[in-house]
């Protein structure tokens, strides 16, 4: 069995911007440049905050997509196996009826990091209650939330390469 090597975070984005974090990374002013961008990580640090601010997110945008049933941190998700977020849908008959519950899961690593990166992940999950796949309109969605989503991602997984490669949190 072989060691597991680093994910790579940035896979998707072209070469050369790879190559400029790893670079950035190698001359240790990553941290620095993130930093400046999102000094301070959010506040939400228990389930119910979480649910909360879930909750507010989904008022806003998704009034019409039935309620969260939980929200909730959680440490069983591991970001090198590439989950940051999950989200679930049961349905089963009750009665004469379909009843469904909802729920949303985010890495427990999102408690120490700054709020733009929480709300990317919940814009996120919560986009999937409406487009399962991450398509066009999955990523409209995702833009009509939160505009700056994907510098958002970007930033997120530049941080994770950093994480991945130094293991010292800037948060």
């Amino acid at each position: 069995m072989r060691p597991e090597s680093a994910p790579n975070y940035l896979a998707a984005y072209p070469a050369a911007l790879a190559e400029k974090v790893q670079q950035l990374i190698d001359q240790r002013t990553l941290a620095g440049h993130l930093l400046q961008k999102y000094p301070l990580a959010h506040s939400v640090r228990n389930d119910r905050a979480l649910y909360e601010f879930v909750s507010e997110a989904k008022g806003r945008y998704l009034r019409n997509t039935g309620s969260l049933s939980r929200v909730a941190f959680d440490s069983t998700l591991h970001v090198e196996r590439r989950a940051l977020g999950m989200h679930t849908t049961i349905s089963r008959v009750q009665g004469g009826g379909l009843k469904s519950k909802r729920e949303i899961r985010v890495a427990a690593v999102f408690r120490e990091m700054p709020v733009a990166f929480l709300q990317m992940i919940v814009v996120h999950e919560l986009a999937h209650f409406k487009e399962a796949q991450h398509n066009k309109a999955f990523y409209q969605l995702c833009l009509h939330m939160e505009p700056d989503y994907h510098q958002f991602e970007f930033d997120l997984r530049a941080y994770l390469t950093w994480l991945a490669a130094t293991d010292e949190p800037l948060w």
